[in-house]
């Protein structure tokens, strides 16, 4: 259920930017309607509008995971808070700017924050990030926790990387391969993350389960 709510301005984004792409008169419309004050100009290009609207979208979405934690009386998620920074800075100067370079760097700045938050954490505050998020589920060896913390640090890093590869080398000129590819791709990846940590951690949940 996590994870769904984690992915839920992601989605809000593809399903919004797949809908511009498809009528592309109407995303600008909405654009110029709803955003023309918050763009150079005055006015959503054509071409950058179904990403322009997919982008603003996402950060209300953002903004929506935080008040729907708020009013549930739940404490904010460090980490949903960096979001709505990321996303509101970079997509905010890209929809200003007109430039999808912003938008496209959005990700990665994130996967990195994320990243350089669990390991500063770590070395310079002694504390495990990983085992604070999921030590109320399951209990491990010191080891094994400082183990599955460096593969998340390892791991969101190098997503961060393939994002620029993908966005910027691989699919420079083709944004719809690159929004396929952070929909499904990324996000798929992190599937599989997942059940990996999942398979490596059974060994130690199964010996703490028989002691």
């Amino acid at each position: 259920m996590k994870f769904l709510f984690d992915l839920f301005p992601l989605i809000l984004f593809f399903a919004t930017y797949k809908w511009g792409t498809g009528h592309v008169e109407s995303a600008q419309a909405l654009g110029n309607q709803f955003l023309s004050s918050m763009v150079a100009g005055g006015a959503v290009p054509a071409d950058l509008a179904a990403l322009t609207l997919a982008t603003a979208v996402a950060i209300l979405g953002t903004v929506g995971q935080i008040v729907y934690v708020k009013l549930r009386g739940r404490k904010v998620d460090g980490m949903l808070w960096l979001a709505l920074i990321v996303v509101g800075v970079f997509g905010g100067a890209g929809i200003y700017f007109h430039d999808k370079t912003f938008i496209k760097w959005k990700p990665t700045i994130l996967y990195w924050c994320f990243a350089l938050a669990l390991y500063i954490g770590q070395v310079v505050f002694k504390k495990n990030g990983v085992r604070t998020a999921m030590e109320a589920e399951f209990k491990l060896p010191d080891f094994v926790w400082t183990r599955l913390l460096y593969a998340w640090v390892l791991f969101h890093a190098a997503m961060g990387f393939l994002n620029l590869f993908v966005a910027f080398v691989l699919f420079k000129e083709n944004d719809n391969a690159w929004v396929n590819f952070k929909f499904y791709g990324l996000t798929g990846m992190m599937l599989v993350f997942i059940v990996g940590q999942t398979i490596f951690l059974a060994k130690y949940l199964e010996e703490n389960h028989e002691s």
